[in-house]
């Protein structure tokens, strides 16, 4: 039961000091030859009846009594606070047990915190904070609050109200609306387990930690009213600081604790050493690479030594720190071009009175960490050379993946930011600390998640590459500093440090950055286009170089082959078939890439690297019409035999495609039986060209498969669409070629400007999904549904318009027709 009512007062029984003191005292006295002689003190009422000659002596001995109590009674309390503690080494991973036993916790904190109800208001005055952190409020015992307009009201008089109150107002940004009604939100409160650090061994119980969560009800129409707030707001949870650990009988694991003005660099070291000693290949290894592989950077990559502050070339098995940051708009003269990269190159030839603090703190954060090289691309890139750019830019998978540590500058908007918390006054720490009932209560900084999510250098796309590539990261935003590594999570504000037995886990590692690659090669991929195109590039054409360190450590990290013919221009040609299937954001504008100057040729349709904004690959799902869904395609049958590609030589080679194979009965359902058939064998030299006065252009794509036509009717909404903003790219039905038409199939095309009434559609692969046709017309069976492609064709060559599903029943109906696609 979380409600109190009263509590009984403890009365008080004050006893004289001889009281105290046994009636009986011994201590020694040392004698000039070094023994010790035993004397005993007679009791106090002897010494009363001594001649006025001993009196001295009485007073003497009760002083010298009434000292040894009080450093008795101080060292048995020392004594019991260590005890206390003695599971919370310096190093946070000793593993002795409390002492105290739940029944003694209760009756010492209510013993030791009655009456601390004064800053309280009248709902929160009867919650028992102290059962509530010992036992926990599981979700379905929620417990009500108050409204979230009353708790505002009241967090000038309410301690835990002002915990709230400070959350709502930082994170919603409620200074910036006026006359805001809160009033239909109400707040409940209950408990999450904030995980355990020890080992299987260990009585969970004893070691359980938990944190408040307040849960908001009413959330929707707010959001959907002031939209700016959801994009900055966050859970709210509240933390008990490490100190009132103890009163619990608890070690401080997963407590929290202060966030100080600059970034313990003990701290940071002490992350870095336990990731080194306790995660073996996890963290050592770089994704997936084999111990025979060359594990030192490429003869032309430059360092920066900070000792000798010059560009060196990277020392064979050089331990160096690489930095990721935002540009942004500032001068240019630190950067190193052709002019200066002579200076550079001399002992002394850094200036660091040019450089932005970004640079500078970075500098400044290896030479902390006793460490003699950095990487910094403004500086150790030649800028004004493109053929440097080109030979560094392939080595991106290297210079992030091999990096001893990432220093993430995610605080800033530019290069001219601090790192905050490497120099004192470069941060705030938005830490707030309210006692509630003898408790230090805390409202600390957001997770990794979430802060990355308020920063501008989450929305860069070549950060992206630089974070996903890194084993060690640690990220300078401007709440705190947390580390990731492969394993583990840290930050400033949750005392999480251990050795990372095999079965522990925290909370913290909810909410990581990043972590690649994934289990398979496409998944990673996909997360990583999708990740690519919805952050910005201040030059469009840069997307697939953002991104070219990831495509070339997953060719290397799965063993896929030469990075070069496994990828072009952005896609993954080993499951090509898969990877066709991507789809615009609904809400983003088909509108092509612009080019750099001097590239006259554009980049192909089929590729998602060609168009701007966000791309996903989604789940057949986006045919249903929810328009934010998740998962991703599912091919059970490829039915292209051979795909070609016309290289950058302008030379025609066959591509190297995964195949999938359908499972069918034995013997055969009679639907197999009638199944799509694919066109069969593989392509002469004369169908690998076209008659059209002109060499086919590079990234052209060449296969054989089947053609139709349909008609197509936009359903003109779309469902689960509660963004508000507006839709670029909607869904329409295909419609059979019949009369009467019946709705056979769904696409996704655009609407800027509309399609035409009628569309070419070609056949790319199977998958299996239902409500996408009229299931009353068309019997469903098991995986019955086609992939197809809405193209747009001129002299011979198509072009991608969109995607969609089908089904075969229909197209077999339709009467297709084989064709040699040129596919631009």
């Amino acid at each position: 039961m979380y409600y109190i009512a009263a509590f009984p007062r403890p009365v008080a029984n004050p006893r004289n000091q001889t009281e105290f003191i046994a009636t009986r005292m011994t201590f020694y006295s040392a004698t000039q030859s070094g023994n010790h002689e035993r004397l005993t003190v007679p009791p106090f009422d002897v010494l009363d009846t001594l001649n006025p000659a001993s009196t001295h002596a009485s007073a003497l001995v009760e002083i010298i009594g009434g000292i040894a109590l009080g450093v008795l009674v101080i060292w048995l309390l020392v004594v019991r606070r260590c005890k206390l503690k003695a599971n919370v080494p310096s190093d946070g991973t000793s593993e002795s047990a409390p002492l105290l036993n739940p029944d003694q916790i209760r009756a010492e904190l209510l013993r030791d915190h009655f009456g601390s109800n004064a800053l309280l208001c009248s709902v929160c005055e009867h919650l028992n904070f102290y059962q509530i952190f010992l036992d926990g409020i599981p979700e379905t015992e929620e417990i009500p609050l108050d409204s979230l307009s009353s708790i505002l009201q009241k967090s000038y008089q309410c301690s835990f109200c002002r915990l709230i109150s400070f959350h709502v107002r930082r994170t919603w940004m409620l200074d910036q609306i006026p006359d805001v009604d809160l009033s239909g939100i109400q707040c409940r409160l209950f408990s999450m387990s904030c995980g355990c650090l020890r080992g299987p061994f260990y009585p969970r119980p004893k070691f359980r930690c938990y944190r408040l969560h307040v849960s908001m009800e009413g959330l929707r129409e707010f959001w959907e009213r002031y939209p700016t707030s959801r994009a900055t707001a966050r859970s709210l949870s509240i933390y008990l600081m490490q100190e009132d650990a103890s009163k619990f009988g608890r070690p401080t694991d997963l407590h929290s604790r202060r966030v100080k003005d600059t970034v313990d660099i003990d701290l940071v070291k002490k992350w870095i050493k336990l990731c080194q000693e306790n995660h073996g290949d996890e963290c050592h290894n770089v994704w997936r690479m084999d111990d025979e592989e060359d594990k030192n950077l490429p003869k032309h990559v430059r360092l920066v030594d900070v000792v000798s502050m010059t560009l060196v070339p990277a020392p064979s098995g050089c331990c160096y720190v690489a930095l990721s940051y935002v540009w942004g708009t500032v001068s240019t003269e630190y950067r190193t071009t052709t002019n200066n990269i002579a200076e550079r190159s001399a002992p002394g030839g850094l200036n660091t009175a040019i450089f932005p603090e970004t640079i500078t703190d970075s500098i400044l954060f290896t030479r902390q960490l006793g460490l003699r090289y950095l990487w910094i691309d403004a500086l150790c890139i030649i800028q004004d050379c493109s053929q440097d750019k080109i030979a560094q830019i392939k080595s991106m998978d290297l210079v992030y993946g091999l990096s001893y540590l990432t220093v993430m500058a995610a605080g800033g908007a530019s290069a001219r930011d601090p790192l905050p918390g490497c120099r004192p006054r470069t941060r705030t720490p938005k830490q707030h600390i309210e006692v509630v009932q003898g408790l230090h209560l805390c409202v600390g900084p957001p997770r990794l998640q979430d802060a990355l999510a308020l920063s501008v250098w989450n929305t860069r796309c070549w950060t992206y590459q630089e974070s996903a590539l890194s084993r060690r990261r640690i990220y300078f935003t401007q709440q705190q500093v947390y580390f990731e590594c492969r394993r583990d999570v840290f930050c400033e504000d949750i005392v999480a440090e251990s050795k990372g037995q095999e079965f522990s886990n925290n909370f913290l590692q909810q909410s990581r950055g990043e972590y690649f690659p994934q289990a398979d090669p496409f998944g990673s991929y996909m997360w990583a286009v999708k990740e690519c195109t919805r952050r910005n590039l201040t030059v469009e054409s840069d997307i697939i170089d953002a991104l070219t360190g990831v495509t070339n450590a997953l060719a290397i990290g799965f063993s896929l082959g030469d990075p070069a013919r496994v990828f072009h221009c952005g896609m993954m040609l080993t499951d090509l078939h898969q990877a066709l299937l991507w789809q615009h954001d609904p809400h983003t504008p088909r509108a092509r890439r612009s080019l750099p100057d001097g590239v006259g040729l554009p980049l192909p349709s089929w590729t998602w690297a060609t168009w701007c904004g966000a791309v996903d690959y989604t789940s057949e799902h986006r045919y249903y019409g929810i328009v934010n869904g998740s998962g991703e395609p599912s091919v059970v049958e490829t039915f292209i035999n051979s795909w070609y590609i016309v290289d950058h030589s302008g030379k025609t080679v066959e591509l190297d495609v995964r195949r999938v194979s359908r499972i069918v009965s034995n013997p055969m359902k009679e639907e197999e039986k009638l199944a799509y058939s694919p066109p069969s064998g593989i392509l002469d030299s004369t169908e690998l060209t076209l008659d059209i006065h002109r060499p086919l252009a590079p990234g052209t794509l060449i296969f054989r498969t089947t053609s139709s036509h349909f008609s197509i009717a936009w359903r003109g909404s779309e469902e689960n669409d509660d963004s508000g903003a507006s839709l670029h790219h909607g869904l329409f039905n295909i419609l059979s070629t019949t009369p009467p038409p019946i709705w056979v199939g769904t696409a996704v095309l655009p609407l800027d400007p509309m399609p035409p009434l009628s569309l070419e559609f070609i056949v790319l692969s199977r998958t299996g999904t239902r409500r996408v046709y009229d299931e009353q017309s068309l019997r469903y069976y098991h995986e019955c549904v086609l992939y197809v492609m809405a193209v747009s064709q001129s002299e011979g060559l198509m072009q991608r318009v969109g995607l969609g599903v089908i089904h075969e029943v229909s197209w077999n109906a339709s009467q297709p027709k084989e064709k040699v696609v040129f596919l631009r």
